[in-house]
C-alpha cells in the first residue's frame, strides 16, 4: 500500500510538471528565443517549486530521454570529423587551465560569501556534479550548499547562453536544422539495452554517454544516423527541461534568492574566465567563439550536449571536451579531497 501512495505522489507530481513546462514552453515560444521548449519548461518548475508545489520528474524517466539526447548527439559524428581531431589536445590543454582557474576564482567569491574551505572548492567546480557531492560530504563540508551550488550553476548557465547565442547570431531565432521526419529511428529500440549496459560498465554519466558511443560508431561509419523532427526534439527537451527545474522542491523563496545571487556571481566570474581561454581557443585553432566558449561553458555534460545539439553548435567538439573536464574531475577530486582532509585538523 506504501507503495502504491509513493507511486501515485510521483505520478502526480510527474503530471504537474509536465502541465506546467508546457505552459512555460508555450509561453517562451512566443518570445522568439531559442530552446524555448527547454528554457519555459525550466524556469516554470523552478517557480512552482519553489512555492511548494510538488513537480517532480523521476530519474527513469529522464534517463530515457537523456539516452534520447546521446542517440541524436552520437548521429553528429562524420566520417570526416578525424580531420580535426589533432586539432583537439590545444583545446584540451586550454580547457583543463581554464578549468583551474575559473574554480579558484568562483570558489574565492563562496569563501567571502560565508562557505568554508571544502564547500566553496567542491562548489566551484564546474563539472561531475554528484560525485563532487559526495567527496565534499566526505571531507567536511556540506552536501546542501554543495548541491545547491552545483544545481544553480548549470540552470545559470542554460538561462543565460541561448540568449546570448541569440543576441551574437543577430536575433536569428534558429536552433540547428530542423527535420522534417524520422530518421533511423529503429536506433530508439536500443535504449532498454542501452541504459543497463551502460550502469554495468560503469560509464559516468552512462544514460548519456552509452548511448552516445553506440550511435558515434554507427554514424561515423556511415552505418545510420538518428535525426528527430522539429515536434520530437521540443517534446524531448520538454521533459528534460522539466526534470531540471523540478529539482529545487522544498527550498523557499527568500532562500533561493540568497542562493541564486550567490550561485549567479560565482558563475558569471567563471564565464567571464572561461571565456578568456575560449578566446585563446578562437584565436589559435580558428574554432568559432561560439563553439569554443560552449565546449568550455561550466553546465553539465547532459545539459551542454542539449544546447549544442538544439543550437547546432559543432554538438561532438562540445561533447569531448566536456567528457574530458568531467574525467579530468573525477580522477583528480579524490587526490584534492585528501590534500583537503590533511589540511583540515590544522585549520
Amino acid at each position: 500500500m506504501k507503495d502504491i501512495q509513493i507511486s501515485a505522489g510521483t505520478a502526480k507530481g510527474l503530471v504537474t510538471s509536465l502541465a506546467v513546462g508546457a505552459v512555460g514552453g508555450m509561453l517562451f515560444q512566443l518570445t522568439g528565443l531559442p530552446l524555448a521548449w527547454m528554457l519555459g519548461p525550466l524556469i516554470a518548475n523552478l517557480l512552482v517549486s519553489a512555492r511548494g508545489i510538488n513537480v517532480d520528474v523521476p530519474e527513469p524517466l529522464r534517463n530515457i530521454f537523456l539516452a534520447v539526447m546521446g542517440l541524436v548527439l552520437g548521429s553528429q559524428v562524420t566520417p570526416q570529423l578525424a580531420q580535426r581531431v589533432l586539432d583537439w589536445p590545444v583545446s584540451a590543454v586550454l580547457l583543463l587551465l581554464g578549468v583551474a582557474a575559473s574554480t579558484a576564482v568562483a570558489s574565492a567569491w563562496y569563501r567571502r560569501c560565508g562557505f568554508d574551505p571544502v564547500s566553496a572548492w567542491f562548489g566551484a567546480a564546474p563539472g561531475a556534479m554528484t560525485a563532487m557531492i559526495m567527496l565534499g560530504d566526505k571531507c567536511g563540508g556540506d552536501p546542501q550548499r554543495i548541491a545547491v551550488a552545483q544545481s544553480l550553476r548549470i540552470i545559470l548557465v542554460i538561462l543565460f547562453l541561448p540568449p546570448l547565442f541569440w543576441a551574437y547570431n543577430g536575433g536569428s531565432g534558429a536552433a540547428g536544422p530542423v527535420q522534417s521526419g524520422l530518421e533511423h529511428g529503429w536506433m530508439l529500440l536500443t535504449i532498454p539495452l542501452l541504459l543497463p549496459l551502460g550502469r554495468w560498465l560503469r560509464i559516468p554519466s552512462s544514460a548519456l554517454l552509452a548511448p552516445l558511443i553506440m550511435a558515434a560508431l554507427l554514424s561515423g561509419f556511415d552505418l545510420a544516423s538518428l535525426t528527430l523532427p522539429g515536434w520530437g526534439m521540443n517534446i524531448m527537451l520538454w521533459v528534460l527541461g522539466s526534470a531540471i527545474g523540478s529539482r529545487f522542491k522544498g527550498i523557499t523563496r527568500r532562500l533561493l534568492g540568497r542562493y541564486m545571487w550567490q550561485s549567479g556571481v560565482a558563475t558569471l566570474l567563471a564565464l567571464i574566465v572561461l571565456a578568456l581561454f575560449a578566446e585563446l581557443i578562437h584565436q589559435s585553432l580558428g574554432v568559432g567563439r561560439d563553439v569554443a566558449l560552449l565546449a568550455l561553458a561550466p553546465g553539465g555534460i547532459g545539459e551542454m550536449a542539449i544546447l549544442a545539439v538544439a543550437l547546432n553548435i559543432d554538438p561532438v567538439f562540445v561533447a569531448f571536451h566536456h567528457l574530458l573536464r568531467m574525467v579530468t574531475l573525477m580522477v583528480f577530486a579524490p587526490f584534492w579531497a585528501r590534500w583537503l582532509l590533511r589540511r583540515q585538523p590544522s585549520s
